[in-house]
């Protein structure tokens, strides 16, 4: 689903809508607020990924990550269905356009440097003992990528982050965003084929396979 390249500096782990994610649904339902604290800890890091890439700021992504588990909360009584994680994301999606009408007037603080925050691992890929080398590609790449995210309409980025950074089908995106699924697959390719276009031209689409076979490897 990914241009090439980029799958490993953009792919978050999304839980998805199993029986005892659906289990606790019903018993946060219920009234359990224990079983709504799980769904919490279970999805707080996607939705927080989420909110970052598309505002490209920590304060705005952790305002969105908490009003979006407070409307979820209110409103929990209204889910219905197994598709959970996209009713969370259409939340947290609608959540996080209204702060990006507010967050001209905060101080920002960049998508990289939040990335630095050692209290937020997760936004990072697993480390699986890079060289130095690929560790320096990777980097690149990834502020690349994140660069090139923030140049994207708002639709656009909406669609490619929960497509390709969180792995929902054309038909979580399509509940989640409030639009067709035709519009979702539209959307996405014009995304991915800007995102193309950006990392063509800042080079790391290019370079990449250049340093890697300066390394040696094939």
């Amino acid at each position: 689903m990914e241009s090439a390249g980029t799958a490993s500096a953009t792919r978050a782990i999304t839980p998805p809508d199993d029986a005892a994610a659906i289990d606790l649904v019903r018993r946060a339902q219920a009234g359990e607020l224990t079983a709504f604290n799980t769904l919490v800890l279970r999805h707080q890091d996607a939705i927080y990924s989420l909110a970052l890439r598309f505002l490209g700021n920590r304060e705005g992504a952790e305002d969105a990550t908490q009003e979006a588990f407070i409307r979820a909360y209110s409103k929990i009584d209204s889910f219905t269905g197994d598709r959970f994680r996209s009713w969370l994301f259409t939340i947290v999606s609608n959540v996080a356009r209204d702060e990006l009408r507010k967050q001209q007037r905060r101080p920002q603080r960049s998508l990289d440097e939040a990335r630095d925050d050692p209290d937020r691992p997760d936004l990072d890929p697993p480390d699986r003992g890079p060289t130095p080398e690929s560790e320096a590609m990777r980097s690149d790449l990834r502020q690349a990528l994140e660069a090139a995210l923030r140049e994207l309409p708002e639709d656009w980025r909406m669609t490619v982050v929960l497509a390709d950074v969180h792995g929902l089908s054309y038909e979580e995106v399509a509940q989640s965003t409030g639009v067709a699924i035709g519009t979702v697959k539209s959307r996405l390719s014009r995304a991915r084929g800007r995102l193309r276009d950006l990392l063509r031209d800042s080079g790391e689409l290019n370079d990449a396979p250049a340093r890697h076979g300066d390394g040696g490897d094939s």
